[in-house]
């Protein structure tokens, strides 16, 4: 018998591709010259908002308010095929958001050693080089390509009467103590947070700006809500679509964990006190309570469709820290150049366009299940 350990190895390289039938092909890196991608699988004659789509990346942007980095870039983002006369075509729609804001110099004190909690070690040890400035490739401006590819899943979804919001929800201890439909969700948007209750907002800013000021970092929690989705969305077995989400969200660079509906607060719970019992309303089928989150069995239900997702603080503080170099000697360094505080504010955007992905690619998989 061959010794396949010895003879034989198989490279396996990154997988930069989303998705199934809509998918996202992603390129760049932090400070390299663009960032960008290639969408596939998306359908024609959808109108293509360009004002939108540039919208969604603006509120992605660095440098957008006190409480985020300061890096300054425009991120004009530019389709390069698959849009004719403002409407898509069917083809790849390929696009590139050109990077202008890159102080790699910050990044020279960093260059051999492996900063705490953050992918240096890890990348390095699985491709044995990696890009020190700000994280090449394991940089969370990465998510650029995702809120572009997430932007015309939305302008798709639209017709089909599915939205999607996300908001910030806690920041550190400081919560809020309803539920996402006692919100106005129109009321995210209005602060540098984007938190939809105003009072907490502020609480929530003034936290993260005493946080920046210490040269620290603070983790939160982002809220979902998907509206319109129907019912018959998902699968039963491996791609069910909490798991498709699941899986989406926790791609997203700081998060640790998703909960949905009520989540670990079912683990304290009988049966009987959080059981969704269904009722027939004028010939429709509704549940009287959604502690599922919409989603039973992996498949969508016709509900409302939240979660919550836990973002840890950021890995970079502008503190002195003790680490190891490539060879493994102990040494000290602080970090430089520009960093978020709290990447919740930036995060919700792309939050909203990877949970825009999942259902577009899952909607358009089930056009394919039955004549």
């Amino acid at each position: 018998m061959a010794d396949w350990g010895l003879n034989y190895f198989i490279v396996f390289n990154m997988r930069n591709t989303f998705g199934n039938i809509f998918t996202l092909t992603t390129f760049g890196e932090s400070h390299g010259a663009a960032v960008g991608g290639v969408v596939d699988g998306f359908p024609a004659g959808i109108d293509i908002d360009m004002e939108f789509i540039q919208n969604e990346l603006n509120r992605r942007r660095p440098g957008q308010s006190k409480i985020t980095t300061s890096r300054n870039e425009a991120d004009s983002v530019e389709l390069l095929s698959g849009v004719f006369e403002g409407k898509s075509t069917g083809c790849p729609i390929g696009f590139i958001v050109r990077n202008t804001n890159q102080h790699s110099n910050d990044y020279d004190n960093m260059k051999n050693l492996f900063r705490p909690s953050h992918a240096d070690y890890t990348y390095y040890k699985k491709y044995g080089i990696r890009d020190h400035r700000g994280g090449g490739r394991t940089s969370a401006r990465i998510t650029i390509s995702r809120c572009v590819a997430g932007a015309l899943a939305k302008l798709a979804l639209k017709e089909k009467g599915i939205t999607i919001n996300a908001y910030t929800s806690q920041v550190g201890n400081i919560k809020l103590d309803k539920e996402y439909d006692k919100y106005d969700l129109q009321q995210t948007e209005s602060n540098a947070v984007r938190c939809p209750d105003p009072t907490k907002a502020k609480e929530m800013e003034q936290l993260i700006a005493e946080t920046k000021e210490k040269g620290d970092t603070i983790g939160g929690i982002i809220t979902c809500v998907i509206k319109g989705c129907p019912a018959g969305i998902g699968e039963p077995e491996f791609d069910k679509l909490n798991a498709q989400l699941a899986y989406a969200m926790l791609s997203i660079n700081a998060v640790k964990g998703i909960e949905f509906g009520i989540g670990f607060d079912a683990a304290t719970k009988y049966g009987s006190e959080i059981n969704d019992v269904f009722y027939n309303d004028n010939g429709t089928i509704k549940t009287r309570t959604n502690n599922s989150g919409g989603i039973q069995g992996g498949i969508s239900n016709g509900n409302d469709i939240y979660f919550n997702i836990a973002f840890k603080p950021v890995a970079t503080i502008l503190k002195e820290q003790q680490s190891v170099d490539k060879n493994g000697q102990e040494t000290t360094f602080k970090a430089h150049g520009r960093h978020d505080p709290c990447v919740l504010p930036r995060a919700v955007p792309i939050v909203e366009a990877m949970a825009a992905m999942v259902i577009l690619n899952d909607i358009l998989a089930q056009n394919t299940t039955k004549l």
